[in-house]
Order: structure tokens, then C-alpha cells, then sequence
């Protein structure tokens, strides 16, 4: 006698949650939390609003699972670069992979992280919060590795890794931005290089 297997318990979602979130990140990446409709999001998705409710809350934690995405994923290098042994090569891998990150050919254009939502009103104003909490630990980051440059004897005495780290960000938003108004790879790896030309940068 056979016996029929008894279905799973609970309904299957349906759709892949991550290729989902990878969509949802594309999204923002391009038009920004504020510009991102709810009907944007669930149609490059592929779900409805009560899918995207029931996997991923509402828009604005979709929005903050959408940047914890990116920073795995396409600025994953930020983390790495910190392996790098010297300053200089910490700081040369910085800018070449920023320089990847905000012209891959498979993503939108610029920086999911400084383009997202610069200019939220009070509706995005969660939003704008995480991005500029996102940006100021990237920041940290880079002046904490620094300020050990400077202790092993790597970075002359007296530098300042906070303004070096600042240094860095500035060159790499500032790419960011020409990528998203149509600058090249090759362009920005120019500008990149010139910012490396004299490491450290003179006070």
C-alpha cells in the first residue's frame, strides 16, 4: 500500500528573496529612496506589495536591506582594501575599486551610497540618515587604518589620517557623481591616478 507524503507546512513564498533584493538594490541605486515607488520596487521585483510587506517590511527596510546588499556586494571592496599591507596601497586599491564599483557595466551609473537620497525631503529623511551613517563608517574606517600607518612608521609623523580618510571620500564621491553624469572607466581611472600621484597629499 503506498501512502501519499503530506504537503509542507506553510505556503511556499514563491520567489527568490535575494534575486528579489538585488532588484530592489538596483532600483534605489538608480532612482534614489524617494524617486523608487512602491510600484518601481514590486515591478522589478516580480512580486506584489503584500510579498514585499511579508519578505522585507516596508520601503524604508527595504531600503536599509537593499544598502546592506550593496555593501556586501559591488563595495565589498571598501572592506578588503583594508588587508592591503601600506597606506599608499590601501588608498591606491580604494580609488581603483570605487572606480569599478560606480562604472560596472551590469549597474546603474555613480554610488548607490552618496546618490541614494542626497536630496530626500522629510519623507526620506530615515534614508538620507543611513546613508550618511554609511558614509561617515566608511570614513572611520579609513582614518583608523591611517592613524595605525602612521604608529608602524608607514605615514610620515604628523600626518593626519582623519583628513588623508577624508581626502580619499571626497575623491571617490566626487567620482561617483561624474560617473552618474556619463564620465568613462577610463576617465575616472585618470583622475584617480592623479589623486595618487603624490601619496601622502602635502598638508
Amino acid at each position: 500500500m503506498t501512502t501519499r507524503q503530506q504537503a509542507p507546512v506553510g505556503r511556499p513564498r514563491g520567489f527568490d528573496a535575494d534575486e528579489a533584493l538585488e532588484r530592489a538594490m538596483r532600483v534605489f541605486w538608480e532612482q534614489g529612496y524617494e524617486g523608487a515607488s512602491l510600484t518601481d520596487l514590486t515591478s522589478a521585483m516580480g512580486i506584489t506589495r503584500t510579498s514585499m510587506y511579508a519578505a522585507f517590511g516596508n520601503k524604508e527596510d527595504l531600503f536599509r536591506k537593499a544598502l546592506e546588499r550593496y555593501t556586501e556586494g559591488p563595495a565589498a571592496y571598501a572592506d578588503r582594501v583594508m588587508r592591503e599591507p601600506t597606506a599608499q596601497q590601501v588608498a591606491t586599491a580604494f580609488l581603483h575599486g570605487s572606480v569599478r564599483a560606480t562604472t560596472r557595466p551590469d549597474c546603474p551609473a555613480g554610488c548607490f551610497g552618496v546618490q541614494g537620497s542626497l536630496a530626500a525631503g522629510e519623507p526620506g529623511r530615515s534614508a538620507r540618515d543611513a546613508l550618511i551613517t554609511w558614509r561617515n563608517e566608511g570614513t572611520a574606517r579609513l582614518r583608523d587604518r591611517f592613524r595605525r600607518a602612521v604608529d608602524e612608521g608607514d605615514l610620515p609623523p604628523g600626518t593626519d589620517p582623519g583628513v588623508l580618510a577624508r581626502y580619499l571620500m571626497a575623491v571617490a564621491h566626487g567620482m561617483a557623481v561624474q560617473a552618474a553624469s556619463g564620465a568613462t572607466r577610463e576617465e575616472l581611472q585618470q583622475v584617480a591616478d592623479v589623486a595618487l600621484r603624490n601619496w601622502p597629499p602635502a598638508p
